[in-house]
C-alpha cells in the first residue's frame, strides 16, 4: 500500500509511520512542524519508501500519484494553558485543521479512491455523564467554552467524514483515541504524563492540580498504533474507542512514576489550575474494538512509563 499520513511528523503519526513502513508499505507524511518535529522522523530520512512534505493541511493539498489510504492526524492536541504548541495556544490553527485539514484530506481520499482514517479523540464525549464511554454515548460538550476550539473540531471532523461516506461512497473509518504516551511525546508537551516523567527527573515535586482525584486512562502508544492499523484493515465505517481501560486517579499516577523514576520528592498539590469543563473521568469502553479488531492493550502501565522514563531520561 501506499498510505498517506497527515500529521506524520508527530508523535502518533511518526510512529505510524515506522509501523505502516515495517509492514512493506510507502508513507508520504505531510507536517506543517507547527506541534511536530523532524526529529521524529529524521530516523527514516533516505528511505525510498518514505517521503516528508512540509505543509499546512488547512491549505489545498495536492500530492502525486495513487495512494491507497489516507489517515488524517493533524491537529494539536494538548490541553495545556501553556504549551506553546497545546490548543489552546492555537485556537484558530485547531479549529482551521479541524475543519479544512479534515476536508481537504477527505478530498484527496475522494479524488484518489483511497481508504480515509480520522483520527478522532475522547474529549468528543466532553465531560461524561456515561462511564466508561461507549461509542454510542453523544457526550456532553461545551460548544463555547475554552476546549471547545478542540472538542467541536474533531465532532465536526466526524461528521464531516460519515457525510463523505454517506454522499461520497468514500470508505471512512474514524479512531476515537483515548489518553496516549510514550516516546516521541514532547517534554513541554503540557499533558500530564511528561510533565511528570520531567518532574521527576528532576527530582522535583510532581504537580498536581487539585486534589489529584480526577481520574484517566493511559494507553502505550505501541498499543493504540496497532489499534489503528486494525482499524484501517477493517470494514467498520462508525467510530471505534482505542484507549486503554485501566482507570487511575492522577494521583496514583503520579505516584507510580515517583516509584518507577525513584524519585524522593513526592508530589505537590495545587489548588486550582486545573482547564475549565476538564472531564472528571475518563475510560473507554473497548468492547468494539475487541469485538470487531480482535483488539486490546497488551502493554502494561508501569512497563509502558519504563519506557517513556528511558527515552526522556536519554534526552535530559
Amino acid at each position: 500500500m501506499r498510505i498517506l499520513i497527515t500529521g506524520g511528523a508527530g508523535f502518533i503519526g511518526s510512529h505510524l509511520s515506522d509501523r505502516f513502513l515495517a509492514d512493506g508499505h510507502s508513507v508520504v507524511a505531510i507536517d506543517s512542524l507547527i506541534t511536530g518535529s523532524t526529529q521524529n522522523i529524521n530516523h527514516l530520512a533516505g528511505r525510498p519508501d518514505f517521503h516528508f512534505i512540509r505543509h499546512n493541511v488547512s491549505d489545498y493539498i495536492y500530492v502525486d500519484g495513487s495512494f491507497d489510504a489516507v489517515l488524517h492526524f493533524a491537529s494539536p492536541a494538548s490541553p495545556s494553558k501553556i504549551a506553546p504548541t497545546g490548543y489552546l495556544q492555537l485556537p484558530i490553527q485547531t479549529l482551521k485543521v479541524g475543519a479544512l485539514g479534515t476536508l481537504n484530506a477527505l478530498g484527496v481520499a475522494k479524488a484518489k479512491d483511497a481508504k480515509f482514517l480520522l483520527a478522532s479523540t475522547s474529549e468528543v464525549y466532553g465531560d461524561p455523564l456515561e462511564h466508561p464511554q461507549k461509542e454510542s454515548y453523544w457526550g456532553r460538550v461545551d460548544p463555547v467554552g475554552p476546549r471547545s476550539v478542540y472538542d467541536e473540531a474533531k465532532r465536526f471532523a466526524e461528521a464531516l467524514t460519515m457525510a463523505y461516506y454517506r454522499k461520497h461512497g468514500v470508505d471512512t473509518r474514524i479512531v476515537r483515541i483515548f489518553n496516549t504516551f510514550g516516546p516521541r511525546m514532547a517534554l513541554n508537551d503540557g499533558r500530564v504524563v511528561p510533565n511528570f516523567v520531567g518532574q521527576a527527573l528532576m527530582q522535583k515535586p510532581l504537580t498536581v492540580y487539585g486534589d489529584g482525584s480526577q481520574t484517566r486512562s493511559f494507553c502505550y502508544v505501541d498499543d493504540l498504533v496497532d489499534g489503528i492499523a486494525r482499524l484501517l484493515h477493517s470494514n467498520e465505517h462508525d467510530p471505534v474507542n482505542i484507549g486503554n481501560p485501566r482507570e487511575i486517579s492522577i494521583l496514583e499516577l503520579a505516584s507510580i512514576i515517583n516509584r518507577i523514576s525513584g524519585n524522593p520528592a513526592g508530589t505537590r498539590l495545587i489548588a486550582g489550575g486545573r482547564t475549565q469543563d476538564d472531564p472528571k473521568q475518563r475510560r473507554p469502553d473497548i468492547t468494539k474494538a475487541q469485538t470487531l479488531l480482535g483488539w486490546e492493550p497488551k502493554v502494561s502501565l508501569e512497563d509502558g512509563l519504563q519506557r517513556a522514563i528511558d527515552y526522556y531520561s536519554k534526552l535530559a
